[in-house]
């Protein structure tokens, strides 16, 4: 039997989207796998979601909380996905990153409130499908 998926054991995922003249942005995400996709959340203002927008094809591969690659890059498309499915997204990085989301989750408010840093507004689930190997 062929393996159809890839899996994707880590905590980081650097998803690498590409500026309109070719130019690659590597971000380190949190991310969950379900059904052969993996599942991130973000901004909805942020570059990644505008870039993403204008070209879906990136790469993706393991890496620490800084962005430094633990494993090879693999190519793949990704999709802004509806806002019905980002409560669904959030509820399965809350699950995942359970202890880092009550750190974080008061220091977003934080930043919220006060409007520290750039504010981009509500957040957006991205589905990115890491090409198979043949």
């Amino acid at each position: 039997m062929v393996e159809t998926t890839m899996k994707f054991r880590g905590k980081y995922l650097s998803l690498t989207s590409y500026k309109r003249d070719g130019t690659a942005v590597a971000t380190p995400v949190w991310f969950v796998e379900q059904g052969g996709r993996l599942l991130v959340q973000t901004d909805v203002g942020s570059g990644k979601v505008k870039r993403i927008q204008a070209n879906p094809v990136v790469s993706v591969a393991l890496c620490n909380g800084m962005g430094h690659l633990r494993g090879e890059q693999v190519k793949g498309r990704a999709e802004v996905l509806a806002a019905t499915e980002t409560g669904q997204i959030e509820d399965l990085i809350s699950r995942k990153y359970h202890w880092d989301v009550l750190i974080i989750g008061p220091l977003r408010w934080v930043q919220r409130t006060f409007h520290l840093g750039k504010h981009r507004g509500l957040t957006v689930g991205l589905a990115i499908t890491p090409d198979v190997p043949a």
